[in-house]
């Protein structure tokens, strides 16, 4: 065969393969990928599920969460294919979730955006109950340890169901500050269509900064917090890495005049909550 005919085959097996790549490309199905990867999270649901709960397979779970500590921590989310509630991750998973709808919220489909609000609600629900008890921040229920060596599914587990927190004593500004910058972000994202609620976390937001920049240290550095939260989920760059830009984060989110008050509220330190 000519030199020319085997070069003009290879073009034309080219222009074949990328017309094939195209092709298939240009078929995926965009918003069939964004819906599942929504109503993964209904899998992860941990709780009281509701009555349209979409994945029928997951029943309810962890209905006794937090009653080792006396408080109700209910609800959230499982982490991975685990059954521990690790808060640090939770609190990222729903600042993303609602940057997501904040950013792109407007090219959602209605029914999907629709979806992705009550999948962030589900979360700050959670967040807003690790919050509610002043000078502490609840961040874990679950002693990985045990959970990771008995692989079930939570409607059936029987593990350890260990409540973790932070305070004055054992600071944790990482997973606090994560925890404000979570709810600050999912605000915007329920401002007009729920006020009342989106108020509600802006406050708790405020609040639980305030505690991450007073009781200041990493939460990891705790021998008693560090065994339930390494080497998963430790604190390895630093809190101060993680407060300073999450203050940056939660002010991104806000009208101008609530991150005045913000600002001025920390800079004054007028509310000590250590």
């Amino acid at each position: 065969m000519k030199p020319w005919c085997l070069l003009l085959l290879l073009l034309l097996l080219l222009i074949l393969l990328l017309g094939l790549s195209w092709t298939q490309a240009s078929g995926h199905d965009y918003h069939d990928a964004l819906a599942k990867s929504i109503l993964f999270f209904e899998g992860q649901r941990s709780g009281k599920l509701p009555p349209e709960q979409r994945a029928q397979w997951r029943g309810d779970s962890a209905l006794s969460d937090g009653s080792e500590a006396g408080v109700d921590l209910t609800g959230g989310y499982y982490d991975a294919g685990d059954n521990v509630k690790f808060g640090f991750p939770m609190a990222f998973t729903t600042t993303m979730l609602s940057w997501s709808v904040v950013e792109f919220g407007e090219l959602m489909p209605a029914e999907e955006l629709q979806n992705v609000a009550v999948a962030i609600r589900w979360a700050t629900d959670y967040l807003l109950k690790t919050v509610s008890h002043p000078g502490l921040v609840f961040v874990q229920v679950g002693n990985p340890v045990s959970d990771h060596s008995c692989w079930e599914r939570p409607e059936d587990m029987d593990t350890a169901r260990t409540v973790y927190s932070v305070s004055a004593e054992r600071p944790g500004s990482e997973v606090a500050a994560e925890t404000a910058a979570a709810m600050a972000a999912a605000s915007m994202v329920f401002r007009d269509d729920d006020p009342d609620y989106s108020r509600e976390l802006l406050e708790n937001a405020v609040r639980a900064f305030e505690f991450a920049d007073t009781c200041k240290g990493a939460y990891s550095d705790d021998p008693g917090l560090k065994a339930g939260v390494c080497p998963f989920y430790c604190d390895f760059d630093g809190y101060q890495a993680s407060q300073s830009s999450l203050f940056i984060h939660l002010l991104r989110f806000l009208p101008a005049k609530d991150g005045f008050r913000i600002d001025k509220r920390i800079a004054n330190k007028k509310h000590t909550v250590c």
